[in-house]
């Protein structure tokens, strides 16, 4: 299943680096696709919840939005 998130506050590739790597270490998380310029964030994951996946992304430092 993919879930998409639309995130503010990634200005760069590092930033993306951040929240696919937070966002990856979640337990089920297959793929993550970050990119800063469409404020998006795209999660293919068959067991991690989007509670979860929005802790992750906020821990990274970033705000999900919606």
């Amino acid at each position: 299943m993919q879930e998409p998130f639309t995130v503010t506050g990634m200005s760069c590739g590092g930033c993306e680096s951040n929240v696919e790597d937070s966002v990856g270490a979640l337990d089920g998380v297959e793929s993550v696709d970050a990119d800063h310029e469409a404020d998006s964030v795209v999660v293919d994951t068959a067991e991690a919840s989007v509670e979860d996946i929005t802790a992750a992304i906020e821990d990274a430092g970033y705000q999900v939005e919606g």
